[in-house]
């Protein structure tokens, strides 16, 4: 199933898809609506609300404003220097435990929706990353039980201002400016993907030019481990997201450097998953 998370005249609703561009769904303002994908992924009742959905209006999803699939996670785990090129190309060792840094839904747009380009700074970097989103609580995870905790898979531009997250050694500033991180297009549920999300082919084009351009199977640290790994440290709740680390080819590692600016259209491309498309624009004032 594909879940849908939108908006028509500032109305938030929710729409699910068994395949292609059909969308069912319901705005909040109805009889019966389910409630939020967040609100849905907590209460484990993803097969009931798809069945309440399907009997809703259709939705077009090219006459919708899209909203990120999730909206209110309690975590937000980013993973970096999780791809060896990657690792490489930024001079960097290639860790033997997950890097992990945290970003904050404040900062995340929707699909279609701008990335604004920071007054402060033009080294705005794109990275393309896949999503993996905690569908069941648990701590001290093993590998062999780890899937059984993911709910789905979504796409994530994890855009960063490069000059801001090097000025130290952690990266939390640099990668939490206001609307910098893209996050859709949709949700999209475990079983319509090959385990652990493996195999997938990942893009990313600026411009329509091919930037970055890897397969998933390169995770150093693939979904299992990563979940087996942080849940050391945490207890994973439904609906945190897992952003799982972007491959070789961002901006700040290119002779001469590339980096997004405004008028640019960033696209982030993942087999089965689908086409996560954002424009750039100034920040104003």
């Amino acid at each position: 199933m594909r879940f849908l998370s939108y908006q028509i005249g500032g109305v938030a609703g929710l729409a699910v898809s068994d395949g292609g561009d059909a969308y069912t769904g319901m705005l909040e303002t109805a009889d019966g609506f389910p409630g939020s994908l967040d609100d849905i992924l907590r209460e484990g009742s993803l097969a009931r609300a798809a069945a309440t959905l399907r009997s809703g209006d259709a939705v077009d999803p090219q006459s919708v404003d899209y909203l990120p699939p999730l909206a209110k996670a309690g975590k937000i785990l980013c993973v970096g220097l999780n791809y060896a090129d990657h690792a490489a190309e930024s001079a960097m060792k290639a860790p033997d435990f997950p890097t992990v840094f945290a970003r904050f839904n404040s900062g995340l747009v929707a699909h279609n929706a701008a990335l604004v380009c920071p007054t402060v700074s033009d080294k705005f970097d794109y990275e393309g990353e896949m999503v993996a989103v905690i569908g069941k609580a648990g701590r001290n995870i093993s590998e062999a039980d780890a899937l059984d905790h993911v709910a789905g898979y979504s796409i994530f531009n994890d855009g960063s201002i490069r000059d801001f997250q090097l000025r130290t050694p952690q990266w939390t500033i640099g990668k939490n400016f206001d609307a910098t991180g893209g996050f859709g297009p949709v949700f999209v549920t475990a079983d319509e993907l090959p385990a652990g999300g493996a195999g997938l082919h990942i893009e990313t084009r600026l411009n329509g030019a091919v930037m970055q351009s890897a397969n998933t199977d390169d995770l150093i640290f693939d979904v299992r481990k990563l979940i087996s790994l942080i849940s050391i440290a945490m207890t994973l709740e439904p609906g945190d997201i897992i952003v799982t680390g972007t491959p070789s080819g961002v901006g700040a590692a290119r002779k001469p450097p590339v980096f997004m600016k405004p008028g640019d259209v960033c696209e982030i491309e993942i087999e089965k998953l689908g086409v996560l498309k954002n424009p750039i624009v100034a920040q104003e004032g």
